[in-house]
């Protein structure tokens, strides 16, 4: 067997054994705290609420542990398993040129890929969502976001994947740093156009009335130095009860967006203290922090590649018998998440450490309490867990977990 091939495998066990751990453990520390509500939130969450999130957390880790087998075996599957060794035949059967067929090969494989894990979205919406009352997407509209989905892929995977192919089989040894700057373009562009182009294909956005909220929100806009290209209302009760706010493009393409499901729960200074949370990430750069460190990854990842694309080891230890730029790209998206599994704790700390920012910017701003009760609200309503095991939650979590970011805004207040 090769040697590769004996690693790969060897971590992907590894990684899989570590999130079944961390996942057993996630459900017992949070069975175990199920019948009693933290004291920071006595009065603030009731028992019923409580338990119903325990519940929630409880029944999605659950159902995390099938994923995490089920993604697993798929992976493993698709690789010394042979699969897109079979599907590279099957495509280059067709016999187009090399460009054609490693788009064909690419998005194809993105495309059964879909259609084998869609049993699992299927079963998180209309079963463990349904089942704790935030599901409110109908089969056709789910059916309708998989055919949106599928089209976007085919008219931004298709040139995308094609001008990346062509660039590594066209530019020489030095092609990643092409690629890397058409990735990076496109990225940017993505980030522009998402607001006005993508998002509306899936939700309807509707400027916020006139109001004292939209007047407090411009208000706070003002005094924090913040443009934006408008304040908009996301339909998100179309699919899910879960509230949410966020921000979205830069520049003077930047705009705000709160969930309709959010502004039905909140008051007028607890929606003030959110946004100025959000508002937080974008005048301490966590945004652009975020953008740099994703691009030099990118970097560090195709340089890595433009290496492995001349070893054989590397195509005969995934499973593939002819190398091929697509097929060397290909296997790279797919197992580079096994040998940096173990940096997920890493990159959930640095994010953990912006969210701290961000609520201290939004308490230098407005009232701390506020954000504090706002924070409660949709910990309630989205049935998030107070009690989360604290080492799967280090792992995991990109927000603090709730008692510590809580008692970090009361040292504000």
């Amino acid at each position: 067997m090769n040697t590769f091939t004996i690693i790969f495998i060897s971590l992907l066990g590894l990684s899989l054994l570590v999130e079944l751990w961390l996942a057993n453990r996630h459900i017992r520390h949070v069975r175990a705290n199920r019948d009693a509500v933290p004291k920071a939130f006595h009065r603030k969450i009731s028992l019923e609420d409580h338990r119903k999130a325990a519940d929630y957390t409880i029944a999605h880790t659950r159902f995390g542990r099938i994923e995490d087998i089920y993604g697993t075996a798929l992976l493993a599957v698709w690789t010394v398993g042979g699969g897109l060794e079979w599907l590279d035949r099957f495509v280059r059967g067709f016999g187009f040129n090399e460009l054609v067929t490693g788009t064909l090969f690419i998005l194809g494989a993105f495309i059964i890929m879909g259609l084998i894990e869609l049993p699992v979205s299927v079963y998180q919406v209309f079963v463990i969502e349904n089942r704790f009352g935030f599901n409110k997407t109908t089969p056709g509209l789910f059916l309708g976001d998989l055919v949106k989905k599928t089209l976007l892929l085919g008219v931004i995977g298709t040139p995308l994947a094609m001008a990346a192919l062509w660039l590594m089989q066209g530019t020489g040894a030095l092609w990643w740093v092409y690629v890397w700057l058409l990735w990076s373009g496109f990225t940017l562009f993505l980030v522009w156009a998402y607001p006005a182009w993508i998002a509306p294909i899936f939700n309807k956005f509707t400027p916020l009335k006139k109001s004292s909220v939209r007047e407090r929100i411009r208000a706070l806009l003002k005094r924090t130095g913040f443009r934006s290209r408008g304040i908009f209302v996301m339909d998100g009760s179309r699919r899910s009860a879960h509230g949410n706010a966020y921000f979205t493009g830069f520049g003077k393409s930047k705009r705000i967006v709160f969930f309709d499901t959010l502004l039905e729960h909140l008051g007028e200074k607890e929606i003030e203290a959110v946004l100025a949370h959000e508002l937080g990430h974008f005048k301490r750069r966590h945004v652009i922090k975020r953008m740099l460190l994703t691009f030099g990854m990118c970097l560090l990842g195709l340089a890595l590649l433009g290496w492995l694309i001349t070893q054989a080891w590397f195509y005969a230890g995934l499973g593939m018998t002819q190398p091929s730029t697509h097929a060397a790209l290909m296997l790279f998206m797919l197992v580079i998440p096994v040998f940096t599994f173990f940096l997920r704790p890493v990159l959930a700390w640095g994010s953990r450490r912006y969210e701290y920012e961000a609520d201290s910017f939004a308490a230098e701003q407005t009232d701390a309490r506020e954000l504090v009760s706002a924070l409660v609200k949709l910990y309630k309503e989205n049935a998030s867990t107070l009690t989360p095991d604290p080492l799967h939650s280090a792992f995991y979590d990109s927000h603090p977990p709730a008692a510590l970011r809580i008692a970090h805004l009361a040292g504000k207040s």
